[in-house]
């Protein structure tokens, strides 16, 4: 007999567990650095954020390997803050790219937005760090995040899975015009960006690969 009750349709069980490009809200559950092969002493800052709880909706575990931890109550993805990677190094122009100051600029974005604990974190830092990985990982460590949701813009560029379906490689657009994007639930002191496909989604391009690594590997422009 057909059965016509618990029927779920796409809108109801077909929602992503991963989190797509777009204006999301969302906490941050970590931080970490991660180098970027095709440019020495380069890095990453990724982002692991989880969005707010959806209400029927039932995330990835946890900890696939201790299902009793349960499982994200929201969305969840690992976010870039910069489409390119920080490194020391001069652009085509000419202009002097110092990786470790770059990175600390995109910190304290961070922890403005986070507030005034953060901010205060931020200060008693001073030199107390021999280098830049030292500062990230006491921020990791000290959690200033934990539990804080931000309003983000999210872009992303196009690739085709290992199971053959489109996906997302996840980052933060660049700050422009007075617009970031992440800004705290009052969307101050930065005025949110508003996540536009045309703009934010890079599709899929169809030509083989010629070379890796470039300047425009480069991060230069994360400035508020």
């Amino acid at each position: 007999m057909i059965s016509t009750k618990n029927i779920k349709t796409t809108s109801e069980g077909g929602l992503p567990k991963l989190i797509q490009p777009g204006n999301i809200s969302a906490k941050i559950l970590d931080l970490t650095l991660e180098p970027f092969k095709y440019v020495p002493e380069s890095y990453h800052i990724i982002l692991s954020l989880e969005t707010e709880p959806i209400e029927g909706f039932e995330g990835f575990a946890i900890d696939k390997d201790n299902l009793s931890l349960g499982h994200h109550k929201g969305q969840i993805g690992k976010v870039k803050s910069a489409e390119y990677a920080y490194a020391t190094a001069t652009t085509r122009t000419g202009i002097e790219i110092n990786r470790d100051i770059e990175m600390l600029k995109f910190l304290k974005n961070l922890c403005t937005a986070l507030g005034n604990k953060a901010l205060k974190w931020l200060d008693d830092q001073d030199g107390k760090h021999n280098t830049i990985e030292s500062l990230f990982e006491q921020f990791n460590i000290d959690q200033l995040y934990k539990d804080v949701f931000l309003n983000w813009c999210v872009a992303g560029k196009e690739y085709t899975n290992k199971n053959g379906y489109k996906a997302y490689e996840l980052f933060l657009p660049k700050y422009e015009k007075g617009k970031s994007a992440f800004s705290n639930q009052d969307k101050k002191p930065y005025e949110l960006m508003t996540f536009s496909e045309s703009v934010h989604i890079k599709r899929k391009e169809s030509k083989p690969v010629e070379s890796f690594g470039s300047d425009n590997d480069i991060d230069d422009s994360f400035v508020l």
